[in-house]
């Protein structure tokens, strides 16, 4: 994933870093080809016209065109804003004072919503939580053994409902009751695995929208299929506008997606990635930190040395005074 936008990106950029002066000129008609790359690889027009404009007005400014190192002061421009773009700084879980932290989980059918919940699940035990999970989809008895088998193979305890009905009423009865037994036997952590669709609909929305009143969670986290592109992003403002999110975990990073979920996703939203799905095993999650996607993203594994190199570098005015 992200290769092919990598490879476009480090081609335009280690362009701009080879020339000695920069004009205008030259910055746009590399934006023009990054813009393009952008939105090949799925990235909202909107979101890649906004940030275009911000990376121009700040590359065209007497601090990069005055320097000796004009090129790497616009890698560095271009960097500071993908990482503004997928949020500045880690988003971790808002755990509660007062245990448990409620954790919701929310998305499509086949969105690995089940499976993030067991990895999220196996990262808080790992860090000496107690952990209860909720299996709070009793339509889809599937659902509900994955979930069991998945605590099985963490040893980690799994609430299933005690009837056999599937009402709505039934689905916020079996939430309620997981985060009082959460309460009630001292549990750090509830992780509800709340039912999903096959697409988008009103039922399913107005049924997570009962859940939350019931149970008021700490974090409503969205499972985002990084594979479906502006899709995801289209589903996820959905999500938020009707339920409230207050992140997303993107699934299936490793798989052969162009990139746009993950850099459209919470410019589209406003709420941040705080976590992303690197693989099937249980151990494949892990904190989405922007800096370094953006790193990765401009196929540079040192950026960080780029950058330091170009705020200490003299401008024109500096080294003719000195």
């Amino acid at each position: 994933m992200l290769e092919a936008l990598s490879e476009k990106f480090e081609k335009i950029l280690k362009r701009l870093r080879g020339q000695g002066v920069l004009t205008e000129e030259t910055i746009a008609e590399a934006l023009k080809e990054v813009r393009l790359a952008l939105l090949e690889a799925d990235v909202n027009f909107k979101i890649v016209k906004g940030f275009l404009e911000r990376v121009r007005q700040r590359a065209i400014g007497q601090e990069v065109l005055q320097s000796l190192t004009p090129g790497h002061h616009v890698v560095k421009v271009v960097w500071e804003e993908l990482c503004e773009l997928m949020g500045q700084g880690q988003a971790g879980l808002n755990l509660s004072s007062v245990p448990p932290t409620v954790v919701m989980m929310v998305g499509l059918q086949g969105s690995g919503k089940t499976t993030t919940s067991g990895k999220l699940a196996r990262l808080f035990k790992n860090q000496g939580k107690r952990v209860l999970l909720v299996a709070a989809d009793p339509r889809r008895p599937a659902a509900v053994e994955q979930l069991a088998a998945l605590g099985a193979e963490l040893g980690v305890t799994v609430h299933r409902s005690d009837g056999s009905g599937a009402s709505r009423a039934d689905v916020v009865h079996a939430c309620a009751a997981g985060v009082t037994r959460g309460l009630d036997e001292g549990y750090d952590l509830v992780i509800l695995d709340t039912g999903g669709r096959l697409h988008v609909d009103d039922e399913l929305m107005d049924e997570l929208v009962d859940v939350k009143r019931a149970v008021s969670p700490h974090e409503i986290l969205l499972a985002a299929d990084a594979m479906t592109g502006q899709d995801a992003v289209t589903m996820a403002e959905r999500f938020d506008r009707q339920v409230g999110l207050t992140g997303i975990v993107l699934t299936k990073i490793e798989g052969d997606a162009r990139g746009g979920a993950i850099l459209s996703i919470r410019a589209a939203t406003g709420k941040p990635v705080k976590f992303m799905g690197v693989g099937e095993k249980l151990d494949a999650l892990e904190p989405f930190h922007p800096d370094r996607m953006a790193s990765r993203i401009l196929g540079m594994g040192d950026v960080l040395s780029l950058i330091e190199k170009a705020q200490q570098t003299y401008t024109q005015e500096q080294a003719e005074e000195v």
